[in-house]
């Protein structure tokens, strides 16, 4: 049997799977969502649903507050400077990748022009 891995953003765990998942009790996931810390996706029932990628986004959160003892707030600002960060790398990258074809295309072109 083919096993189904879910895909970063498929909302497909329940708030007490959520919650086994990270050490957190589910009120504690209500609270964080409260504070907007994570948005999970709500089901046609209206019950919650977390993704991976909010999964990681609460271990992520579970981290910071209890191994470096920062506050939710200071959690929120670093995660949200983290993927500002990662956003800006990308188009970085993006940006690198046009370079690289333009200075080729120039190359290619002065070859001609030599040749």
């Amino acid at each position: 049997m083919v096993q189904h891995l879910p895909k970063d953003d498929e909302p497909c765990y329940i708030i007490s799977v959520a919650a086994r998942m990270v050490s957190l009790h589910p009120q504690t996931l209500r609270y964080y969502e409260r504070l907007g810390l994570v948005q999970p996706t709500r089901s046609e029932g209206n019950r919650r649903l977390y993704s991976p990628r909010d999964i990681e986004r609460l271990r992520r959160i579970a981290r910071l507050t209890d191994e470096l003892g920062v506050n939710l707030a200071g959690a929120e600002v670093i995660l949200n400077m983290a993927r500002k960060m990662e956003r800006m790398r990308a188009e970085m990258e993006r940006m690198e990748a046009e370079f690289e074809r333009e200075i080729e295309r120039l190359r290619s072109r002065l070859r001609q022009l030599e040749g």
